[in-house]
């Protein structure tokens, strides 16, 4: 069967090195080439394929369908236009062109409720991690006007440290972050922030988002907790997630929480939604869970080459 070349710049990342584990195991895509500028010259088993990274400008663009940009954040926007004057698609994993950041009508590609804008994009701009896991426990409410006009959302989440990058920091070392458990970004600052807000307001969300990331002693997984008022009680908490995702492959909704077991190195977000008790406003509890490296970014950035290229969405994508 025809393999479609794709590549990945800022291969040596904990994302791009996810990213071409997927391709390596895809049915239909093919590695053609992984760059790495600190790292050029040198080889990583990924997926059970040898890789070796080259440098970002001795990348043969054009020699790609499509390419995965993971690059960082701040650097990305000029690699997708070089990209793209080359000729391939591309899907930024970077919040350079996400919505909030003044990138214009590029499609954001939370798949499942984008995914008929991204089918022959040129470029598809990844949410974020955070987002992600985020915007697909608070958009089935807002596309529905059950978020109560004028409130505030609180939503507190978990992240491994992979979400940190790769680059060496001694706040992240195995000794700093074991057996603790700490909060950032306080203040409601971090950078998932513009682009959740901006997605909500577009889907008819009345309401202040405050947002407050926790660091955790893990590899990899996000578990976030969602705390919202609603304009009435529901009879089922559960039903604006069936309603809007009951047959997608990729999410899974339950009355049970989810945990990180449920969901670590799988491309899917596991939903639950529940009542809060004893209090004055019709309240959600709402908890979602994703890994961060694969449906938080590298195999949800798949997911949307799958649809661009025309490909099973499903294709390559662990379940």
């Amino acid at each position: 069967m025809h393999r479609i070349p794709v590549g990945v710049l800022g291969a040596s990342g904990y994302a791009g090195r996810e990213l071409c584990a997927l391709v390596a195991r895809h049915p239909r895509l093919e590695l053609s080439f992984a760059t790495a500028n600190e790292q050029r010259g040198q080889r990583a088993r990924l997926g059970g394929a040898d890789v070796r990274f080259i440098a970002h400008d001795d990348a043969p663009l054009a020699d790609a369908q499509l390419v995965f940009s993971a690059v960082p954040h701040g650097a990305s926007a000029t690699w997708v236009e070089r990209v793209r004057a080359a000729g391939p698609r591309v899907v930024d994993l970077s919040s350079d062109l996400r919505p909030g950041h003044g990138a214009g009508a590029i499609p954001y590609g939370l798949t499942e409720v984008a995914r008929d804008q991204l089918h022959d994009a040129s470029v598809v701009a990844n949410p974020g991690c955070y987002a992600t896991a985020i915007l697909m426990a608070l958009l089935p409410l807002a596309k529905r006007g059950l978020i109560a006009p004028g409130s505030t959302i609180t939503a507190t989440a978990a992240s491994g440290v992979t979400g940190a990058g790769l680059t060496p920091r001694t706040d992240l070392l195995f000794g700093e972050v074991a057996e603790d458990f700490r909060a950032y970004a306080v203040g409601n600052t971090h950078r998932h922030l513009t682009e959740m807000r901006s997605v909500l307001d577009g889907n008819g969300a009345d309401a202040d988002l405050i947002f407050t990331p926790h660091l955790l002693p893990v590899a990899r997984g996000i578990l976030a907790t969602i705390t919202v008022q609603v304009t009435d009680r529901l009879a089922d908490p559960l039903a604006p997630w069936q309603d809007e995702f009951g047959a997608e492959p990729f999410v899974e909704i339950d009355g049970e929480p989810p945990t990180l077991r449920d969901v670590v190195r799988r491309n899917v977000v596991r939903i639950s939604a529940h009542h809060a008790a004893g209090v004055r406003q019709p309240t959600l509890i709402v908890l979602s869970a994703i890994d961060n490296l694969v449906k938080g970014a590298a195999g949800q950035a798949v997911q949307n080459a799958n649809v661009v290229l025309g490909l099973d969405e499903p294709a390559g994508l662990p379940l």
